[in-house]
């Protein structure tokens, strides 16, 4: 990866966990995503799944919604999907759907992650289009966001004992 890549995956990835923060103070899981396209940011997301209760509110979803409605296409070709944490076999099956052809993500999800944990959907040869992914961009700081609101949850959630 070139020097400039790196610099701008950083910052990207710096605005992906401003949109974790916002998504951990609306108690959500923090997950933040950011679309962008010739250098420029045009859709962003984060998790929504609790204030929606809808189960598909992902921040990539979320993101790619947004820029496929602001496109007004379906095919989001050149463009890169940042995300803070590695995406599910949902989101990584709607990133291939959408042809977007470079995945950049934080932190790897041994529970669910869809890009290289679990299963690596994204380099699926007999899919009619694979992902680019470059992983551990700013991974101790996505990592860390994800820990700090899990370890929150479980606190807030202790059963006191008799």
């Amino acid at each position: 990866m070139a020097v400039s890549d790196q610099t701008s995956d950083t910052h990207f990835m710096r605005v992906a966990l401003d949109l974790a923060h916002q998504a951990f103070r609306a108690e959500e899981v923090p997950v933040g995503a950011v679309l962008v396209k010739d250098g420029k940011i045009f859709a962003t997301g984060f998790n929504q799944r609790e204030g929606t209760q809808d189960p598909t509110a992902h921040a990539e979803l979320m993101a790619i919604r947004s820029a496929s409605m602001a496109l007004g296409s379906w095919r989001l070709t050149e463009t890169t999907l940042y995300v803070t944490l590695e995406p599910c076999a949902m989101c990584a099956g709607a990133i291939i759907q959408a042809r977007i052809p470079r995945v950049v993500f934080g932190t790897w999800d041994p529970k669910a992650g869809a890009c290289g944990s679990i299963c690596n959907l994204t380099a699926e040869p007999r899919f009619n289009h694979r992902v680019k992914v470059d992983s551990d961009i700013l991974a101790d700081d996505c990592r860390s966001i994800l820990q700090s609101f899990f370890q929150n949850l479980r606190s807030t959630q202790a059963v006191p004992t008799p």
